[in-house]
């Protein structure tokens, strides 16, 4: 359904009004149509004809109706009610008008016609029981047919014609007949608008709190990122100063260079996007390139990325601490040659990410998990991709690993 909000609250869309008239009032037509068949008084094109006519006066009348409900569609429910049931009033009764101005001349022909078949040819009262019969009661069929305005009045001198005048005696009667089976079609179509306003305002609301969530998620992701960055650049300064109090200048300007190029990367992204996997694994060169710095003889690093899951998509930044964990626990405390791998690879449709090394493990004193990294991992990608995540940390035979699984998903 096309709807549409407005500053002043929820609307239907007139295209969705217009079919909804037009469905209405074609149903009508349909009805109508089939009953006069069943009568079998005849006549069909030329009823066909009329009560087209009928039926487009009655969208032009719903249409009417339509521009003055619209006036209350933010109201509550109860004042809506209140003008559907004063308001279609009027257009009932101008859609009866309209039906009895329209079928005038086709009442007056049935009149004639049922009055000459009770009578004979030479113009006394029939005196058979049975043609008596047949005229009263195609009389009373064609009453009862929703074009016509029902049987005609007789004039007071007890002759069978038709009140040509439309008087009140012979006029407001099947009128006010008409007007009462109009008033219920135009009170079920008014049902039907509040109907499709109602759905409006939910959609409004829905979309409203989807935005409202959308805006929460995307705060606590900025406000999760943001927490990797200064940890990062607090961890890069104590080793760069380090290296300037030993005297290892040329290093440290290689690593001040590298930091640079580091950060222009890693901040080019907004941090409530997800990144191509590729990039997530050249920043990590990029950071470990700083490490190596600090610790040329010891620090070693591998990487194995398949070409297929290049384009796959994760949040920026995500494997930064556990790479800092690797780092600080495993290659940082021993004096011997560490590698640092990270790889990745496909499984059911999910993407799954390792970061692994083969160092001394769990630190003793330390607590499972290394802290605020591995729980920064966890609360961003369940941020990202709520439940359906799984993140396992622990030592394995001669080293440790982290391994996290998350939905695949692909570039664009």
């Amino acid at each position: 359904m096309d709807t549409i909000a407005t500053k002043t609250g929820p609307s239907v869309s007139f295209r969705t009004v217009i079919v909804s008239i037009v469905v209405l009032w074609a149903v009508y037509f349909i009805l109508a149509s089939i009953r006069w068949e069943i009568i079998g008084l005849g006549h069909s094109g030329e009823m066909m004809r009329l009560r087209s006519i009928v039926t487009i006066g009655g969208i032009a009348v719903t249409l009417v109706l339509w521009s003055l409900l619209r006036l209350f569609d933010g109201k509550a429910i109860w004042v809506q009610a209140t003008a559907a049931l004063l308001l279609a009033m009027p257009a009932a009764l101008l859609s009866a008008q309209i039906n009895n101005y329209i079928f005038y001349e086709m009442n007056t022909k049935f009149a004639t016609m049922f009055e000459e078949d009770a009578r004979g040819d030479d113009g006394s009262q029939m005196a058979n029981p049975v043609d008596g019969e047949r005229g009263t009661e195609r009389t009373e069929r064609a009453s009862t047919d929703m074009d016509l305005i029902g049987e005609p009045e007789r004039d007071g001198r007890g002759e069978g014609a038709v009140d040509r005048e439309f008087g009140v005696v012979g006029f407001i009667g099947p009128l006010a007949e008409i007007a009462f089976s109009r008033y219920f079609m135009m009170l079920a179509w008014c049902a039907i608008y509040y109907a499709m306003v109602a759905i409006s305002k939910a959609r409004i609301a829905e979309r409203r709190e989807q935005e409202f969530r959308s805006a929460a998620k995307a705060a606590e992701l900025r406000s999760l990122r943001y927490q990797v960055n200064p940890h990062f650049l607090f961890n890069t300064l104590n080793s760069l100063s380090a290296l300037v109090m030993t005297g290892k200048a040329e290093r440290a300007e290689r690593m001040i260079q590298t930091i640079s190029r580091f950060y222009r990367h890693s901040l080019a992204d907004d941090p409530t996007t997800d990144v191509r996997l590729d990039d997530e694994f050249d920043l990590q060169k990029l950071y470990l390139d700083i490490e190596s710095v600090r610790f040329p003889e010891r620090l070693r690093c591998e990487f194995d990325l398949p070409e297929d899951l290049a384009d796959a998509r994760v949040p920026g930044m995500i494997l930064q601490p556990l790479v800092e964990n690797s780092v600080k626990y495993a290659v940082s405390p021993v004096n011997r040659t560490v590698t640092i791998t990270l790889s990745a690879r496909e499984e059911f449709d999910r993407l799954v990410v390792t970061v692994s090394d083969d160092g001394p493990g769990v630190p003793e004193g330390s607590a499972h998990g290394f802290g605020i990294g591995l729980a920064n991992v966890r609360d961003r990608l369940e941020a990202r991709f709520g439940q359906d995540i799984t993140l396992d940390s622990g030592p394995i035979p001669g080293g440790y690993k982290t391994e996290m699984r998350i939905p695949l998903t692909r570039n664009g």
